[in-house]
């Protein structure tokens, strides 16, 4: 067999499927150029218009839609980067080929041995390809989108299409932290995201580990009993929950000031508790809050720490009876590192669900009481902000969307370093 070129067939490659039909694969060949034909014909009928249209987000108001226009050009965006990709993989398929050829090796070359291949090495791929384009259209084009318009002065002037949007670069992102009317909104709101995400999540998952040590212990009984117990907040929606407590915490007319604190004040008159300004003081607002989610959130640390407490071998615990250990340090060298060492992972999500933990902040109160300016409330986090942001009578979707941004990157970074830190990708042994 006459040797092949791979440097000759790389670069026939510039033409998709010309590399594959020199080293004799026209079956491979033909399939190529007809995908490169397809995207040819992709870019002459929807793919230039749509770059344009990105680019330019419209030329005639009332006539253009700058969002459809943003939505078909990021769409048009990741079918180049298919392209891209497909473009390159051809390019080093015909060079790795003809290298193989040239090495005595033999690769199919009709439509036959592809069908075999693709049934063997390439099935796969077969399957999960059907995922992967559904990703790509229900998470990675909104996210984009979104993306995008973070850097657009998208707003309650510029709505589409009666007016067109424009591309602003970095101006949201600067506003946040540069415009008074932002910068402080942001760094109130920022900080009780942050105390909310800790100590609500921090406490859920104390209840969470305390209820299931306290009834794994073998001098409890009536186990079963206090299992459904701890399960109910869990079993009822969490929006019913929710509510009801709106109400239980009311100032005037809550369960709490009307009947808990007075029979508290009876039974133990040296207290004096006063009524507390639950709904309309943004101090036991935003305390109520936490301990509501710290009522919704543990059972599901509760079920998980149960099921990990049964694998821990008893044995553990009776050599350190022989040794001498305490309860506590029974607790704190057995059980605690047990239980981190497969829920850690589990732990992380928790904080990061409650920092976009939207449902509760605006059910209680509606981000209330009062507000800090830039349209939040006292008790608003920013995911709540963001909603506030969008559905106002002045909407600022350009804003919103760099918030989003700021809030993705924060989640990610630090889950990526916590998962690293806890090893929780790490699945060898």
């Amino acid at each position: 067999m006459k040797s092949k070129n791979p440097q000759k067939a790389m670069l026939l490659s510039l033409i998709p499927g010309l590399g594959q039909i020199s080293n004799g694969q026209k079956a491979k060949g033909g399939i190529f150029l007809g995908v490169f034909a397809l995207f040819i014909i992709e870019m002459l009928t929807f793919g230039a218009s749509a770059v344009d249209g990105i680019v330019s987000l419209g030329h005639n108001p009332g006539v253009d839609n700058s969002m459809f226009l943003l939505v078909r050009g990021t769409l048009q965006l990741l079918i180049l980067v298919l392209f891209v990709m497909f473009y390159v993989i051809n390019m080093v398929d015909a060079k790795h080929v003809a290298q193989i050829l040239n090495k005595g090796g033999q690769v199919g070359t009709s439509f036959a041995d592809i069908k075999e291949s693709l049934a063997t090495h390439g099935f796969p791929y077969l399957l999960t390809f059907p995922a992967y384009i559904l990703m790509i259209f229900t998470i990675i084009l909104p996210v984009l989108v979104t993306l995008f318009m973070a850097f657009t002065n998208y707003d309650f002037n510029h709505i589409p299409p009666a007016a067109l949007i424009s591309w602003t670069g970095l101006e949201n992102l600067k506003a946040i932290f540069t415009l008074s009317s932002y910068k402080a909104t942001f760094g109130a709101v920022f900080g009780w995201t942050l105390i909310w995400t800790l100590c609500a999540s921090t406490l859920q998952i104390v209840l969470g580990i305390f209820t299931a040590v306290v009834a794994h212990q073998d001098f409890i009984k009536g186990k079963k009993i206090f299992g459904i117990i701890f399960l109910l907040p869990w079993a009822v929606p969490a929006f019913v929950t929710i509510l009801s407590f709106s109400n239980i915490f009311n100032d005037s007319a809550g369960a709490i000031n009307v009947q808990v604190i007075p029979f508290l004040n009876h039974l133990f008159p040296f207290l004096h508790i006063p009524q507390i300004s639950w709904m309309t003081d943004p101090f036991w607002t935003k305390v109520a809050l936490i301990m509501i989610q710290g009522w919704l959130g543990f059972p599901y640390i509760y079920v998980l720490v149960t099921g990990i407490l049964q694998s821990i071998s008893d044995d553990l615990y009776e050599a350190a009876t022989i040794d001498g250990a305490s309860a506590w340090q029974k607790f704190r060298n057995i059980t605690l590192p047990a239980i981190f060492a497969v829920a850690a992972p589990t732990f992380v999500t928790q904080y990061t669900f409650n920092f976009n933990n939207f449902t509760i902040i605006y059910l209680f109160n509606n981000g209330g009481p009062g507000d800090v300016g830039g349209g939040a409330g006292n008790t608003d986090i920013l995911i709540s902000w963001i909603y506030k942001l969008t559905t106002g009578t002045t909407p600022q979707y350009g804003l919103a969307s760099a918030i989003t941004i700021i809030i993705s990157l924060i989640v990610i970074g630090i889950s990526l370093a916590v998962f690293k830190k806890t090893k929780a990708f790490d699945m060898e042994g």
